[in-house]
């Protein structure tokens, strides 16, 4: 495998974080700021710089490269696989009517299963139910086949988000990449570091993502309850204070982080679906706890490798990277101490990660979690 990985800020030369090369039918993935990937000139730039035909494109919410939190840029990951192979498919929600189940097993069917190691996902953060995708790809593919990835971002503006394979970015669209060849090691896993506060509730009142009642009262009315002066700055500060839902027929937990309130309803509006009767807790953090994550999540993804990874993924909520705040490349820098000096790292802030729990391969959606994908030939 050959990696060559680079970063470039508006208006600045290109950075490069190893040997500039030219690679033979590389799969490239670019991360960057969603306004910088709507500039035909940055575009321009950046397929000029990197003249190869498998580009995929992803807005983020900020771009990890190596041990570098990076803003406002683009990153560069070009990847030469010498003994193994990919195939990138591409479709869009705007087509399906915004219908997320529909789209995904629509997708999975593109995907040729032969020889199918893995598959990674850059998918579009604003229409999407991550749940909804998962259940669509799982009509399509063996339960054997691990999925991992998660959903561009756009900082903390929550106005759109882009993607695309090939073409420029653009609103709606699902990457999905399949990854081929016996000599493939793909190992992942996913982590929090979230702290659960107050008693387990149960969900009485809700529709899809929107929550109405916990306990049979407004589901804000408990956030005040035990936020206290906080609860004032909710609306500015959502991210902070996420909730752990466990659905009904499920033992694993996931994580929910709340987009947005309404209090003249007393509403919740959160990144996935919350179903009825899931029994649930709030969570908060601390710039420890997530690190700790972090770290939790790379020494399990390191836990039964044979070979020493060439390459890491990392794909992390917003949520984690605000509470972090100063203290944000700590993620990487701990994901470097476990995966060691000579593996590549690049990656991306998300809405949301896709990655099944740790020995399973059956997928799940998760928010606030560092998930990690690690790959050596």
């Amino acid at each position: 495998m050959k990696i060559v990985q680079a970063y470039k800020e508006k208006g600045k030369d290109w950075n490069y974080y190893s040997e500039k090369q030219v690679l033979k039918k590389p799969l490239v993935l670019v991360f960057g700021n969603r306004f910088l990937l709507e500039d035909k000139n940055v575009l321009s730039d950046i397929r000029n710089e990197f003249p190869y035909e498998d580009l995929v494109f992803g807005s983020t919410a900020g771009e990890i490269i190596n041990v570098d939190v990076v803003e406002e840029s683009v990153t560069v990951l070009a990847i030469e696989f010498e003994k193994s192979s990919f195939v990138v498919k591409r479709d869009s929600i705007l087509e399906h009517n915004k219908d997320t189940l529909s789209l995904g097993t629509s997708l999975s069917n593109q995907m040729p299963k032969e020889g199918l190691k893995h598959l990674f996902i850059v998918s579009e953060g604003s229409f999407m139910s991550g749940t909804s995708l998962i259940k669509g790809f799982e009509n399509g593919f063996d339960e054997s086949i691990p999925m991992t990835g998660g959903l561009c971002g756009d900082d903390t503006r929550f106005e759109k988000t882009l993607a695309s394979y090939k073409e420029d970015p653009k609103e709606g669209e699902i990457i999905l990449i399949g990854f081929y060849g016996d000599s493939l090691e793909i190992s992942f896993a996913s982590h929090g570091g979230w702290l659960g506060f107050g008693p387990e509730r149960i969900i009485t009142k809700s529709d899809g993502n929107v929550l109405y009642e916990i306990d049979d009262k407004p589901a804000l009315e408990l956030y005040k309850k035990y936020l206290g002066d906080k609860v004032e700055k909710l609306a500015e500060s959502t991210l902070f204070y996420p909730l752990n839902v466990i659905a009904p027929g499920r033992k694993d937990a996931v994580v929910r982080t709340i987009l947005s309130i309404d209090t003249e309803n007393q509403t919740m509006v959160f990144a996935d679906d919350i179903p009825e009767n899931s029994r649930v807790q709030l969570m908060m953090a601390s710039a420890d706890g997530i690190s700790q994550g972090a770290y939790n999540a790379t020494k399990l993804a390191m836990k039964d490798r044979t070979k020493k990874p060439q390459l890491a993924l990392p794909v992390t909520c917003i949520g984690r990277k605000l509470v972090l705040n100063q203290r944000m490349e700590e993620e990487a820098e701990l994901i470097r101490q476990l995966v060691g000096e000579d593996t590549a790292i690049a990656g991306f802030y998300s809405y949301g990660e896709i990655a099944p729990f740790f020995g399973n391969t059956s997928c799940e959606f998760h928010n606030q979690t560092m998930t990690l994908t690690l790959i050596s030939e």
